[in-house]
């Protein structure tokens, strides 16, 4: 019973892994992965600390597997965060990063706010948060491509 159970463990630490994913903090990095891979940017805008509709939708869409699966191979993602809380406190690099991502991409200051980007760094369109699954959220994402 008890190797069972590591072996369940084991699994799920193993797909948790295979799946999670990768976020960027910096849009060169980016750019150059999406030329690379001839694929388009998510850039998330988000209050990781305070913004419970930010929350939920890293609960609801960025952190489930389905999504995971579905943009592996068909986005960078881009995370543009402005904690308030102490103790998650970004870099002063980091954070003025970020301000320049806002005064380009959110001048309006919005949270959560989803920008679909081709490599050159255009906007091809955005959303904020609304309920729905990972498939139809990702589905609206790739609309924004044609």
């Amino acid at each position: 019973m008890f190797k069972s159970k590591l072996l369940y463990l084991v699994i799920f630490l193993i797909s948790t892994v295979a799946f999670s994913q990768e976020w960027h903090t910096d849009i060169t990095k980016a750019k150059s992965l999406a030329s690379k891979n001839n694929t388009n940017i998510i850039l998330v805008f988000q209050g990781s600390d305070w913004c419970a509709p930010c929350i939920k939708l890293d609960k609801e869409i960025w952190s489930t597997t389905n999504f995971q699966k579905l943009s592996k191979d068909h986005f960078v993602m881009l995370q543009a965060d402005f904690p308030k809380r102490k103790q998650n406190k970004l870099s002063s690099e980091l954070q003025e990063h970020n301000n320049q991502l806002a005064e380009s991409y959110n001048p309006n200051g919005y949270f959560p706010f989803v920008v679909v980007l081709n490599a050159k760094g255009e906007v091809l369109g955005n959303l904020g948060y609304e309920k729905t699954t990972p498939e139809l959220f990702y589905k609206k994402l790739t609309a924004f491509e044609k």
